[in-house]
């Protein structure tokens, strides 16, 4: 009886052993599935067409801007 008890203590021992290793490999997979590139899901945030228009109007002015200055 002895020997199961020990046989069995060390089974014990060694799957502790296993449960953090494998808990150490499931954060490695969720850190490393943060990484991928674009694998969001849900909606694209988008912009407002009055942002478009302001955007649009601000380089305009730098582009009249710079050719202004060529012409000098």
């Amino acid at each position: 009886m002895s020997s199961l008890n020990h046989v069995l203590s060390a089974l014990q021992s060694e799957q502790k052993i296993l449960e953090r290793q494998l808990e150490q490999v499931k954060r490695a997979v969720t850190a490393l599935r943060g990484l991928g590139g674009r694998n969001r899901k849900g909606p694209r945030k988008g912009m407002s067409a009055k942002a478009r228009a302001s955007i649009a109007a601000a380089q305009r002015a730098r582009w009249a801007k710079w050719r202004a200055a060529k012409k000098k």
